[in-house]
C-alpha cells in the first residue's frame, strides 16, 4: 500500500513539474514573440532591463543570483544590452574587480514602453482561463517554493 501511495505522490510531482516547465516555456515564448514584434527585444532582454530598472547599480553577480544563471552568461547578455546603448557599466567604488550596471535613458524608455506589452500579453494569456483567486493561490505556492529553493541555494549553476 505504501509503495502505491508513494508512486501516486511521485506521479503527481512529475505531472506538476511537467506542467510547470511547459507552461513557463509557452508563456516565455509567447511573450517573447510580442516583445520582438512590438519592441525588437527578446524576453530575456526585457527581464534584464526590468531588473536594472528596479535594481539600479547592480553587480553582474547580483543579476546572476536573481536569475539562477551563470555569471558568464549574464555578463554576455549585459554586453549585448550595453552595445545597444540600453545599459552602462560603471566602476564599483567598493570593489575594483567588479562593475555596477544601470539603465541608460534609452534603456529606461525601452523598458517603460515594453512594460505595457509585457503586462497586456501576460494578462491575455493567463486571465482567460484562470480566476483571480487561482492566480493568487498559485502565486503563493510558487513564491513559497521559490523562497525555499533560493534559501537552500538549489539550482544555481556550477562555476
Amino acid at each position: 500500500m505504501y509503495a502505491v501511495a508513494t508512486k501516486s505522490a511521485n506521479d503527481a510531482l512529475i505531472r506538476l513539474f511537467d506542467d510547470l516547465v511547459r507552461c513557463e516555456t509557452r508563456l516565455y515564448n509567447a511573450i517573447g514573440e510580442s516583445l520582438r514584434q512590438e519592441h525588437g527585444i527578446a524576453t530575456s532582454q526585457y527581464e534584464f532591463l526590468r531588473y536594472f530598472r528596479d535594481h539600479p547599480g547592480s553587480r553582474i553577480a547580483d543579476v546572476a543570483a536573481n536569475f539562477a544563471a551563470g555569471i558568464g552568461a549574464i555578463s554576455k547578455g549585459v554586453d549585448r544590452l550595453e552595445a545597444r546603448g540600453w545599459v552602462a557599466r560603471h566602476p564599483n567604488p567598493t570593489d575594483g574587480r567588479s562593475s555596477l550596471v544601470s539603465l541608460t535613458s534609452a534603456g529606461a524608455l525601452l523598458v517603460a514602453d515594453a512594460e505595457s506589452t509585457f503586462r497586456d500579453r501576460l494578462a491575455e494569456l493567463m486571465t482567460a482561463d484562470l480566476a483571480a483567486a487561482d492566480v493568487e493561490a498559485t502565486g503563493r505556492v510558487l513564491a513559497t517554493l521559490r523562497s525555499a529553493l533560493e534559501r537552500d541555494r538549489v539550482g544555481l549553476p556550477v562555476g
